[in-house]
């Protein structure tokens, strides 16, 4: 009996022992997810922060500028700095915190900046007006940069960490933060700069500032806690957190994060009518059973369980064992790339564990505004193109150029050599909007 008590003790020791360093390797990994998303995230706030540096000192040389030829590349800089400088706060946890204002002025200052630079400023100088503007815009510009350097500051000075934002904002604490204050400055200045409302021909509507109506009664929290169980069939077991958009969002939604055994989703559902405009779902995937042509019937059927009837694919990839699958709508033959729709397949069984629509409904209720008529004919359009480029498909498709217009253009797709690209040519005119090589499948390494 002895000897087998400590068999029992020894297996047990080894028992707590195994289960400390399993727990320890668990935690130890939690901590390089984390110390890895907050580097990224004082990244994107620093580059942020060097960016708007930047862009006041561009502006303020332009303002000293005399020749034309040398604006020109000032201006395409400018352009450049704006692009990089969204890019940065989109990496930033704001989901929840209103900075629309700001990444307004941000498009703003880029879009003039490219409407100036490609114009001509031999023939066509900055007028008086512009002038005027621009010093507007270095005062605004430098506002921002003041406000940006205060919360760098802070940032360094007090070790605050960008998780314990993200954290706060998903849970819903209190939000005394000086991150959030800091950014909440920012947007509260932005929203004061009215320099584009009446200048270079920049109106509300053409910077897409409108409201989005959604068809149904308003949703309550507890509402669209059911709607979610019902939608992803959840157990009453399952963690579910729903948080609420904040003032400024185009449309008012709710945001919910669930935990099962088995996956863990993340859905965006419309305050009105509680609309699933897209979702996300991780889990465990077995090695692909179906083609990618099944995967695309499976995605096909749920656009046509959710009514979207007026869309055609046109694009499916494969990455292992995840189908991507993109359709836009499509009306009189013209395809509209600005309403998009992107599903996610699961290549093990066949579940969709993706779907983004919000672009599609954004954009619903404009749809009948548009009229579009080409000028060139399909066979003039082949003329504007690389004379290398082995044309295998043309048709009209209208997309949203440099400056976020949307124009017609004719979709050609050909080959060079074993690569294949997709060219848009303008109906009306003959530019070459935009040139893209069409992804392949992921090769899977073993």
């Amino acid at each position: 009996m002895g000897a087998l008590r400590w068999i029992v003790y020894i297996v047990l020791l080894v028992g707590v022992i195994g289960a400390l360093i399993w727990g320890y390797q668990e935690q130890q990994e939690k901590n390089a997810v984390l110390v890895k998303a907050e580097n990224n995230y004082q990244r994107a706030f620093h580059d942020l922060s060097y960016r708007v540096d930047t862009l006041n000192e561009k502006i303020d040389t332009v303002l000293a500028m005399n020749a034309p030829d040398n604006v020109s590349p000032q201006m395409t800089d400018i352009w450049k700095i704006t692009s990089e400088a969204k890019a940065d706060v989109s990496q930033l946890p704001l989901t929840l915190v209103p900075f629309n204002k700001t990444e307004e002025f941000l498009n703003n200052i880029g879009e003039f900046a490219y409407r100036t630079s490609i114009r001509g400023l031999d023939d066509d100088p900055l007028s008086d007006d512009e002038i005027e503007m621009l010093g507007q815009l270095s005062d605004q510009s430098n506002e921002i940069r003041r406000d940006l350097r205060t919360i760098q500051h802070e940032v360094l000075s007090d070790g605050v960490r960008w998780m314990d934002v993200e954290v706060m904002l998903a849970t819903n604490e209190p939000r005394e933060d000086s991150i959030i204050n800091g950014l909440q400055t920012v947007e509260s200045n932005a929203e004061s700069y009215d320099t584009f409302d009446e200048e270079v021909g920049l109106s509300a509507a053409e910077r897409g500032d409108r409201e989005i109506e959604i068809e149904g009664e308003e949703q309550t929290e507890e509402e669209v806690r059911e709607i979610i169980h019902d939608y992803f069939e959840l157990g009453d077991e399952s963690e579910l957190v729903i948080t609420e958009t904040g003032e400024g969002s185009v449309i008012p939604m709710y945001n919910a994060s669930f935990d099962t055994e088995e996956l863990h989703g993340y859905a965006e559902i419309t305050r009105e009518g509680g609309h699933v405009l897209s979702y996300l779902l991780s889990r465990d995937l077995d090695d692909a059973n179906i083609s990618l042509h099944d995967g695309m019937n499976e995605a096909e059927q749920l656009l046509d369980d959710l009514d979207f009837d007026d869309v055609e694919m046109v694009e499916s990839i494969q990455y292992d064992k995840v189908g991507v699958y993109e359709f836009v709508h499509e009306h009189d033959d013209i395809l509209f790339y600005p309403d998009g729709i992107q599903v996610k397949v699961a290549l093990d069984n066949g579940d969709i564990i993706g779907l983004t629509a919000k672009d599609y409904v954004f954009n619903e209720q404009t749809r009948a505004d548009r009229e579009f008529e080409p000028t060139l004919e399909e066979v003039e359009a082949e003329e504007h193109v690389n004379q290398s480029l082995d044309v295998r498909e043309q048709r009209l498709a209208v997309i949203e150029n440099d400056l976020g217009e949307e124009v017609l253009t004719y979709e050609l797709l050909g080959t060079i050599d074993a690569t294949t690209y997709r060219v848009f040519i303008n109906a009306e005119d003959g530019f070459e909007e935009r040139v893209e090589r069409l992804k392949q499948s992921e090769e899977v390494y073993s």
